[in-house]
């Protein structure tokens, strides 16, 4: 069997580029380039990866001062580059753009957020599952514990309900993952607007692995994801994996049918047996209930036509300004 010290030897050369989408990160960058540093020089001293490893910062479109300090670092450290979008994209936006960028450079690519929650020290155990074959492995949350009880409610429940739905979708899994050149290669294939990577990565296929770690507290600065940018990335996520939603409405429908039905037939009994009964009561249940299930319905199949009008626009996620490497 070959041994991990034979696969080190094989994957010697690999170069290694950290992807790391910044917004508004002008009070974590200095912190976390100091930490990425420091992962980075270690694992090129081991020898583990090459020395053209890098660390790649994207600023997707910042109005502070990020680009400045990303061009900063890059002035001061070549292992540092950078990546400038031309407007903000969004954080899946801005992680592609630098996935993209690093494809034809790296043979591996490590994404992860700029706050540093995902435990930094999980690269090394990712690049071993690498070195043993597989060529994406997932950064895994081993507990929710640290999480307020309705986020953890809300994710758990998340997770669980896109499962249900059809989508492929790794639990307690964020954007906390290793790529290789194959991988990205493939992902570079998929050119859909509405993109949500936790739910197309699993779809490549390829050997995969997971890696389990403790996700810490922010290092600075402000969450970028509040309750409004979850819920639309989780409605992304829903709506781009699967047309199940839009099915429910025709079994809904179906429903509606079916009790509608059932209370003619009680209606017609009633009359019969000579039972009087409020006639108007029972209309206006109906018509809220027919009404609130078409509003709904015509909710549902207008998200989805509101995506096909943006894919068949095909328009570029993300245009980059500048890089500097």
């Amino acid at each position: 069997m070959t041994t991990l010290n034979q696969f080190k030897n094989k994957f010697r050369g690999s170069t290694l580029y950290i992807v790391v989408p910044c917004y508004n990160e002008e009070e974590a960058l200095p912190e976390t380039s100091r930490r990425l540093r420091e992962k980075m020089h270690t694992l090129i001293s081991k020898g583990i990866v090459s020395e053209n490893s890098r660390i790649m910062l994207i600023n997707d479109g910042s109005t502070d001062n990020t680009w400045q300090l990303i061009t900063a670092l890059h002035e001061a450290d070549d292992l540092f580059c950078g990546v400038c979008l031309s407007r903000n994209r969004g954080h899946q936006n801005a992680l592609l753009a630098g996935l993209m960028t690093a494809k034809d450079r790296a043979d591996i690519t490590i994404s992860m957020d700029a706050d540093l929650q995902d435990d930094i020290n999980a690269v090394d155990e990712m690049l071993e599952k690498y070195y043993s074959g597989c060529e994406i492995v997932y950064g895994v949350r081993c507990s929710r514990n640290k999480d307020t009880f309705f986020k953890r409610f809300t994710a758990e429940g998340y997770y669980k309900l896109l499962s249900k739905l059809g989508g492929e979708i790794v639990y307690n899994h964020a954007d906390y993952r290793l790529m290789s050149k194959t991988a990205l290669q493939a992902l570079s294939q998929y050119g859909e607007v509405n993109l949500f990577l936790r739910g197309i990565v699993p779809m490549l296929g390829y050997k995969t692995d997971v890696v389990e770690y403790e996700r810490g507290e922010r290092i600075a600065g402000e969450s970028k994801y509040p309750l409004k940018k979850m819920l639309g990335l989780a409605s992304e996520g829903i709506t781009s994996l699967s047309a199940k939603p839009i099915r429910a409405i025709l079994w809904s429908g179906v429903a509606a049918l079916l009790a509608d039905f059932i209370l003619l037939i009680v209606f017609l009994v009633r009359l019969c047996a000579g039972t009087p009964f409020s006639g108007w009561q029972v209309l206006l249940v109906v018509m809220l209930f027919m009404g609130g299930l078409s509003l709904a319905g015509i909710g549902i199949v207008g998200e989805y036509i509101g995506k096909i009008y943006l894919e068949v626009k095909h328009r570029p996620p993300f245009i980059i300004e500048s890089v500097i490497e």
